[in-house]
């Protein structure tokens, strides 16, 4: 029993496909990094998600809104002790600042 070899289409098809892969492996590889001020993050570090809470509850019993619709939309680092961090009340917009010990400093409408 002798078998033939395959020759002609399935061959290139073969070849195409395994090329194909190739670049699409390789297109992967090259991405490139964002421009820096494409970056989420350049020179603002934001309030860790504990104070930002502490200030959400400030926020809350200062502007007499429902805790469940109180919710920090933004923070940032003030300097190496102090965050501010702008919460939503209820559609009421309100700053707050605190301390990276958890000491709520003000809370001020927007």
């Amino acid at each position: 029993m002798q078998h033939k070899a395959r020759s002609g289409r399935s061959g290139s098809v073969a070849a195409a496909l395994a090329s194909a892969a190739l670049a699409v492996a390789l297109s992967a590889c090259a991405t490139s990094d964002p421009e820096p001020d494409q970056r989420a993050r350049t020179t603002l570090n934001t309030a860790p998600a504990d104070l930002q809470l502490l200030c959400a509850g400030a926020a809350a019993e200062a502007t007499g809104a429902p805790g469940d619709k109180v919710l920090p939309v933004s923070s940032r680092q003030l300097d190496s002790q102090n965050y501010q961090v702008e919460v939503d009340a209820n559609g009421q917009r309100t700053s707050c600042i605190v301390d990276s010990d958890g000491n709520v400093k003000s809370v001020q409408p927007v």
